[in-house]
Order: C-alpha cells, then structure tokens, then sequence
C-alpha cells in the first residue's frame, strides 16, 4: 500500500499542475483575449498623413516658384535684376538710330541686342517665327521693352524649341526666332543685354524674361508697342547671314540723326509713343508745343502694359 506520505505528495503535483493549466487558460478556463489594434486610427492617420503630403507637393513649388519671381521682378530699388543672374552680358547702346530697310548694321554682337536698326520693328506680340528674320527689324523690337529669343536649329532638337516657344507664344512683348551660324545653342537678348545658354531647360531662361522683359528701367522706348501690322509675321524681311559690306551703318549711329520720339526709357516720365516730357516749358523739335512744367511734385511713371507669365 503506498504511504500516506506519497499519496499527499501525488495529491500536490495535481493540484499544481490544475493551478498551472488554469493560469495559461485565464479566468473560466479559456485564453486570455488578445490586445485589440486600433486599425481604424491607424488608416485615418495614414489617410491624413498623405493629404498633408500631397498638399505640400502642390504648394510648395508654387511657393518656391514666387519667390524666384520676385526676386527677379524689377522695381524702383531692384531696377536691373539681371545682375543676380549669372552669364548676363551689359553694353550701353544709343537709341532711336534709324537705318532705311536696305541698309545693314555692322553690328559688334551676334545676335545684337542694340545699336542703329530698322525704323520697321519685328511684331513681337509673343510671335515665334518659324524662320530666321532680319537682324536690324529685331533690335528694333527690343528698343520696345522686348525680350528675343534666338537659337541656332543645328543645335537645338524639337524638344528644347518646343519648350522655349511655351516662354514666348502668345506673351506679349517677346518673340522668338532661329538665327543660323549661332555660336551657342540658345541666346536671349533684351536691349542692351545678352544671356547665352546651352540647354532649353536652364532657369535662366525664365530670370531673364521675369527680370527684362518690359523692364521700365531697362529699355528705351517705355509704351511703345509691340504690335506692328506693317510687318509680316507670316513673311517678314529674310535674315542676311553675309558679312556687312563696307557700307554698313556703323555701331555709332555716324550719319544717322536720332528720333527723339525713342529716347523716353530708363523710368523717365513720359508721353504716349515714348516721347520725353521736358520741364520748364521747354519746346520740342518739329513745332510740337510745349509742355508746361508740373507743379505739384514728380510727374508719375508712365503707364506701361502689364507682362503675364
């Protein structure tokens, strides 16, 4: 018979082993439940996560991008923001030098972007030209506030023309045409500046026309226009790629007598067609009458149309 010892002791080892069983089990016998994971927060918060995301995509590009313009935007403390941008080439120019349309320029830049030109300007209402058109018609043009787009087509492909016209077509004062023998792939002139690039891509393209473009401090002939039903955009005067002759207008305009008509830039205050006005009654050529000198202060700026981007 086994001993009241031994039968106490089997007695512990299977209570031990129901107190065991009954711990793993939990309260009642079963498992405890296992934590619940709050999917539902989770998923909202994820959701709220990628809205914040997207948003800030969209946004802050656009945020990026106005602050590039207006830095580049010209103001009466900021009147040539070209000068932050690297490569810009500045000359002085005389301006409201006429040359007949038969004459050429022998002009010191290639592409020029000042100096003697055609009394004619290039229509430059966001005009891109699918030919090359004559040199001196487009100086013209950038005596008006223009910016001029050019780019030799033997160095750049349809994507990077494509990509440069989406900055000229259809914005007012800018045109664009290809311009043979460029010793760069793309050159963008406004008067009295020049910016040479390699690619179509570059944000340089996008500096200059924000910082020259209609430029009240920049150019000559402020409230010009820029539309000119007399020149053909469909067949205007072919470039001529030949070497001026011996009997080209010189870069000093010697021979040529200015039109003071053109000689209103630089923020001056001036008249419709660009004509200065003149203080103390003073009277301008052609029999013009005088224009009586103001009296309550500066005149204002004059008025000029507003570029779209």
């Amino acid at each position: 018979m086994p001993s009241s010892t031994s039968a106490k002791s089997a007695k512990a080892i299977k209570a031990a082993g129901k107190s065991a069983s009954s711990v793993r089990k939990g309260k009642g016998g079963k498992l405890p439940n296992q934590r619940n994971i709050p999917w539902l927060t989770i998923g909202a918060v994820a959701v709220i996560i990628a809205l914040i995301g997207g948003i800030a995509w969209v946004l802050v590009p656009k945020i990026q991008d106005k602050r590039e313009n207006e830095k580049y935007t010209p103001s009466a403390q900021k009147k040539d923001p070209s000068d932050q941008i690297p490569g810009v080439v500045k000359k002085e120019y005389p301006a409201g030098l006429h040359v007949a349309s038969t004459q050429r320029v022998a002009y010191d830049q290639a592409p020029p972007f000042g100096g003697p030109h055609d009394g004619s300007w290039a229509a430059c209402t966001g005009v891109v030209y699918p030919k090359a058109i004559r040199t001196e018609n487009a100086v013209h043009s950038l005596e008006h506030g223009a910016v001029w787009i050019a780019y030799n087509p033997d160095k750049v492909d349809q994507s990077g023309i494509d990509l440069l016209k989406s900055k000229v077509q259809g914005k007012p004062y800018s045109l664009m045409s290809p311009y043979p023998g460029l010793d760069s792939p793309i050159s963008l002139q406004s008067w009295g500046h020049q910016l040479k690039l390699e690619k179509a891509d570059d944000k340089r393209v996008t500096e200059f026309i924000t910082a020259l473009r209609l430029n009240q401090y920049a150019y000559p002939e402020v409230g010009a226009d820029c539309a000119n039903p007399t020149f053909s955009t469909d067949n205007p005067p072919a470039f001529d790629a030949s070497a001026p002759g011996a009997d080209a207008v010189p870069m000093d305009g010697k021979g040529l007598t200015q039109d003071p008509t053109e000689l209103g830039g630089g923020g001056a205050p001036t008249m419709p067609g660009g004509l200065p006005s003149l203080p103390g009654g003073l009277t301008l050529p052609s029999g013009i009458p005088s224009i009586p000198a103001p009296t309550d202060g500066p005149a204002p700026e004059s008025e000029q149309p507003v570029p779209t981007q």
